[in-house]
């Protein structure tokens, strides 16, 4: 068996899947190597204890990727062809408070307005008009989250151009605390909220995180939030399925200790066993940034040094896994167990809240838990057997215990916490209704994926501002190459846009397929929009990208003394400015052909396309 390719990626995680899978599909001979005996990385849905119970390991809910043309236009067919199917419940989000009152977030938004009302009239009011506000800011922001962004400096520059670019850049560097202040008046909906964006793994009042804040309404309002018919691991495996369906190979058991390299380029990867597969085009890394040097030789020793210093988040997860003989019960009432993600609040009070997130700052277990979770199988009955439930429970954790103590001693003492805790709201987590429990520390999250989920940290480094955009994880690796080794790409939870399902592999595609001459705009399948997309009028001339969203709209183009000026804006709100000058006219022209340039002349009087 040959072992030349032309791409070799290291690392079956869902981005790095999806990196290989855009180039399997243009025809290039792709490797996936993956260290354990089975691919997904935190994408994956497994047999944990009992036959027939099939529970998410890490990731379970689908939000930021329902964004992406990768499945807003199936661009590799995962939907179509590779048998991806979503569920969408009609409750997003919901908080169960200690009395056992219930806040809700709809994918309606009238109808969470009403619930919101029932606690404040005024929050409900003032929620409806900000998620007006962030359905809106929504559409200028998504399309830059799969695709390489621009360098931080130069993104805040664009953005501090007009008001609503204003508006984002205050966001983003406030903290969602701070924020949630401003806006409302009952600490139930300010909780309610604050802990929907710290499943960013964030404090509330960590500076640089409000983005959140903004996003989520519109996010869960305008596409809801989805979990894969089957598990989480339903997407790794259609991305396997498109890889192998074009050629290209997933190999298990196969740990990469190496990348090679020659004369500052990568030319494969040598494996723990000792074979070697070469790579002819690309070589692609789920390299955390701390353990970059480990894998290459040849990285500029401040390259180095800067990405050693990317921030980790404050905090990690321990998870509870139970089998159940019945679906969970909720004292809550029966509404609450189809909401897809489902917090337990040991209280209503929000500077209690606060207090329980610093007491996580500094390694400590507190006694009011930070606990989210759900029966999966109430809304997919494919993941236990038939009549039987299962409970997925999620307690925010630090990963070194400020006592001393050693998670792998106390992780099942401290799983019979987070029970007791449960036990508040679900009136059948009883010993008679538990088959089996696993629980997960977030040690034991560090050694499932030790290239990837640092010191537990899922999302592989912090969501703050200046590790965002073209500087996350570091300026140096933000555009997922490596400085002083061409042709090594970077993809995983570190790199943008952030930690989560994001299907952020698509952005490292398009940066291998722009070095290696290839042109993306060519991949995807091109179907009829979903009916989550938003339609946008035409009026005037608008350059748009694949997944039909504004690139920019032109408002003037005149001469300034050599050179075209074409001034606009771009992705609806920020200004922008392009020059065209001779040399650059000339290579267009080049570009375009003698066909394509008749075609264009007579492009005015042809009948456009309709939203």
């Amino acid at each position: 068996m040959s072992n030349n390719y032309d791409i070799v990626a290291m690392g079956a995680g869902h981005n790095g899947l999806t990196a290989a899978a855009y180039l399997a599909k243009a025809g290039k001979k792709v490797l996936v190597l993956e260290r354990k005996s089975y691919p997904g990385g935190g994408v994956s849905t497994r047999q944990l204890s009992t036959p027939g119970y099939w529970h998410d390991e890490h990731s379970s809910v689908h939000i930021m990727i329902q964004g992406n043309p990768m499945l807003r236009q199936d661009e590799l067919g995962l939907i179509g062809k590779f048998g991806l199917n979503y569920h969408y419940s009609p409750v997003p989000h919901a908080t169960i408070f200690p009395d056992q009152s219930v806040l809700f977030t709809y994918k309606d938004l009238d109808k969470t307005c009403a619930n919101f009302a029932t606690v404040s009239k005024k929050d409900a009011e003032t929620y409806r008009a900000f998620s007006k506000m962030s359905m809106k800011i929504l559409q200028l922001f998504m399309p830059g989250l799969y695709a390489p962004p621009p360098p931080l400096a130069d993104l805040v520059a664009m953005l501090d151009k007009s008001e609503e670019g204003q508006l984002m850049l205050d966001y983003m560097q406030r903290d969602c605390l701070d924020l949630v202040n401003q806006l409302y008046e009952s600490d139930k909906i300010k909780i309610h909220l604050l802990r929907l964006v710290s499943e960013n793994l964030q404090c509330p009042d960590e500076l640089g995180t409000g983005m959140g804040v903004l996003l989520m309404p519109g996010i869960i309002h305008t596409y809801g939030v989805s979990q894969p018919v089957g598990g989480s691991g339903k997407l790794t495996e259609a991305l396997v399925r498109c890889i192998e369906a074009h050629g290209g190979e997933v190999r298990c058991d196969a740990e990469v200790t190496q990348v090679l390299t020659s004369a500052g380029r990568a030319t494969g990867v040598r494996l723990t066993s000792g074979e070697e597969f070469t790579a002819r085009d690309a070589v692609i890394g789920a390299i955390h940034p701390h353990v970059l040097g480990k894998f290459v030789a040849g990285v500029p020793v401040p390259v180095r040094e800067r990405a050693a210093r990317a921030t980790l988040a404050p905090f990690s997860i321990m998870v509870s896994h139970y089998d159940l003989r019945e679906k969970v019960k909720y004292y809550a009432g029966e509404e609450v167990g189809y909401a897809t993600m489902l917090e337990f609040m040991a209280t209503d009070n929000l500077n209690e809240m606060i207090a329980d997130f610093h007491a996580l700052r500094r390694g400590e277990i507190s006694p009011r838990r930070l606990c989210a979770g759900g029966d999966e199988s109430i809304g997919d009955p494919s993941r236990s057997p038939p009549g039987c439930g299962m409970f997925h429970g999620i307690t925010f954790a630090p990963y070194k215990l400020a006592d001393g103590r050693n998670w792998d001693e106390v992780k099942e003492e401290i799983g019979d916490l987070s029970l007791a805790h449960y036990r508040r709201f679900v009136s059948n987590l009883t010993s008679d209704n538990i088959i089996a429990r696993k629980i997960v520390s977030p040690v034991d999250l560090e050694r499932s994926s030790p290239n990837s989920m640092m010191r537990g940290d899922l999302h592989g480094v912090a969501p703050y501002f200046y590790q965002s955009a073209g500087s996350r994880p570091t300026r140096d690796l933000g555009q997922f190459r490596v400085p002083g080794v061409e042709r090594l790409y970077l993809a995983g939870p570190f790199q943008h846009p952030g930690g989560g399902v994001y299907g952020a592999g698509r952005a490292t595609a398009i940066a291998m397929f722009d070095d290696l001459g290839m042109d993306f705009s060519q991949i995807g399948e091109k179907p009829e929009a979903p009916k989550t997309q938003v339609a946008v009028p035409r009026e005037g001339m608008v350059l748009r990208g694949p997944a039909d969203e504004e690139l920019m709209r032109v408002e003037a183009i005149r001469r300034d003394g050599e050179e075209l000026v074409i001034k606009g804006t771009s992705l609806g709100t920020l200004p922008m400015e392009a020059r065209l000058d001779g040399s650059s006219a000339r290579a267009g022209l080049k570009l375009l052909g003698a066909r394509n340039l008749a075609f264009l002349a007579s492009l005015p009087f042809r009948k456009g396309s309709q939203p």
